[in-house]
């Protein structure tokens, strides 16, 4: 079992001129795929997708459960506008589309919709992988029982039986690994914190309430501001956290911004926290750096009134919309995960997921992550041999 999903390395894919990508890339992809695409273009079934790169145009559209590529612009339909690198980037997947669109520089004629069903079948033929259909992810435990969605763990918990349960379902809720002292001891290191941050410090997140107040959200680096979590981060407690999967998961690859402090206070209504369904890897590069695990630590108990997390079991193995409303099609279950103080709850990059506003009380909380060592390192050899010999132990079906 792995959750390391990377088939790409930066700096090893070019640029092609579109003429070159219309002509011969495209249309060899997505015949190489046909028949594991099949099932998949029936069931979306997109209109017309034009492609326009300078003067070079090409049609993507749909003909007996297969998709075909022709020169020109052949009617009616979406029509996107891309450079030679943007179209690049699309390809290889250094973007999405929902990327251009949230920093708003997509360039497109008609549904942003069906455009992101063009963008599953374009990752299906360019990384040949299956787009979900329903019924594709059996949610089951390693003797072929439904998983129990509703299971928690503790840490003295087996680590393969917590990994496993993760690798099923794409997220694990584990009850009390630190006290409620040490998280009062990090609330009060949030409050000394806080007034060393300011907006547009390009360290901090803030958000504007429905009061007009502008109210501090989330703290970048927290562990350089505050001992309690410092030690925490090097306690052996989180730490075997990173060998869940057997992958060699890495913390503290990203300096200067190991871990963050969040708070979640009621009535925003301007600027990011509380963010809606979603995979971390949403804006792009999944085939780069997934799955890496990010891990959330309850400074303050969270439940479905003050801003527990929320993830949709199964959806890091299905090649869905990155940022998708579960109950927009999607036969996979939404999960609550309402934790306690001192609790955890770890998910895959790949997981959809969401954090739920608060209603009747404010949360605190805390994020970092588990990264994969970098493609051909000695740790990433290390992970890997561990992993053949268990790998054919209990399959689970390869996620995207």
């Amino acid at each position: 079992m792995t959750v390391d999903h990377r088939t790409r390395i930066d700096g090893e894919q070019e640029a092609q001129p579109a003429a070159e990508v219309f002509a011969s890339v495209l249309p060899d992809a997505f015949a190489t795929h046909a028949e594991l695409l099949e099932r998949a273009v029936r069931a979306i079934d997109p209109p017309p997708l034009a492609i326009e790169v300078g003067p070079d145009v090409c049609t993507l559209s749909t003909r007996d459960g297969r998709v075909v590529v022709q020169s020109g612009d052949r009617g009616d339909g979406l029509r996107l506008r891309l450079d030679d690198a943007r179209l690049a980037d699309l390809l290889s997947d250094q973007v999405t589309v929902t990327g251009w669109w949230t920093n708003g520089t997509l360039d497109l004629d008609g549904r942003f919709e069906d455009l992101l069903d063009w963008w599953l079948l374009l990752r299906g033929a360019c990384d040949g992988v299956a787009p979900h259909v329903a019924g594709d992810v059996a949610l089951v435990d390693a003797e072929g029982a439904p998983l129990d969605l509703t299971r928690s763990f503790v840490p003295d918990d087996p680590l393969d039986e917590i990994g496993d349960f993760l690798q099923r379902a794409g997220f694990v809720h584990i009850r009390g690994l630190f006290t409620e002292d040490e998280m009062a001891a990090v609330s009060r290191d949030m409050d000394a914190a806080a007034p060393t941050y300011t907006n547009g410090d390009g360290s901090s997140w803030w958000a504007r309430l429905d009061t007009g107040e502008d109210r501090l959200v989330r703290m970048q680096g927290f562990d350089e501001r505050s001992a309690t979590t410092a030690a925490l981060m090097a306690d052996e407690r989180f730490l075997r956290l990173g060998d869940l999967t057997g992958d060699g998961h890495e913390w503290g690859t990203m300096p200067g911004n190991r871990i963050e402090a969040l708070f979640k206070p009621i009535g925003v209504v301007e600027g990011i926290s509380d963010i809606p369904w979603h995979k971390d890897c949403a804006l792009g590069r999944h085939a780069f750096d997934c799955s890496f695990t990010t891990v959330g630590i309850s400074v303050t108990g969270a439940d479905a009134v003050s801003g527990q997390l929320r993830a949709v079991a199964g959806s890091h193995r299905a090649l869905l919309w990155p940022m998708l409303h579960p109950e927009d099609g999607c036969d996979l279950p939404a999960v609550d995960l309402p934790t306690a103080t001192g609790d955890v709850t770890v998910h895959l990059s790949c997981t959809l997921h969401m954090a739920q506003a608060p209603v009747t009380r404010e949360r605190r909380v805390l994020y970092t992550s588990f990264r994969l060592p970098l493609r051909g390192s000695a740790a990433e050899a290390e992970a890997r041999e561990r992993l053949r010999a268990i790998r054919e132990a209990a399959p689970i079906e390869a996620p995207v």
